[in-house]
């Protein structure tokens, strides 16, 4: 039963990780339009430059969700409302 304990952290931590590149690949779907890729990532605090790039890449949207890691950080998905899994699993298995 130890063993599975152990591999539970690293697969919720690799569970955590996709779920959060989905949620940037769905919110990059959702700004279909040039002009809103652009406005949100310099809401994100993105420098001209950089925004206009990556609005304008033809990269798909899994693709753009891993270069978006950056600036579409952990602690702005949180603000979002996800939650991390592993972050709640030890909170659980510390008590």
């Amino acid at each position: 039963m130890g063993g599975i304990l152990a591999d539970m952290k690293g697969l919720l931590k690799e569970t955590d990780e996709w779920a959060r590149r989905r949620i940037r690949a769905v919110y990059w779907k959702q700004w279909k339009k040039i002009k809103t890729k652009y406005r949100m990532l310099k809401a994100l605090g993105m420098e001209h430059w950089k925004a206009k790039e990556l609005a304008c890449s033809r990269k798909g949207y899994w693709r753009m969700a891993k270069v978006l890691n950056q600036i579409f950080s952990k602690k702005i998905i949180a603000k979002l409302g996800y939650s991390s899994m592993l972050d709640y699993y030890l909170v659980v298995c510390e008590n």
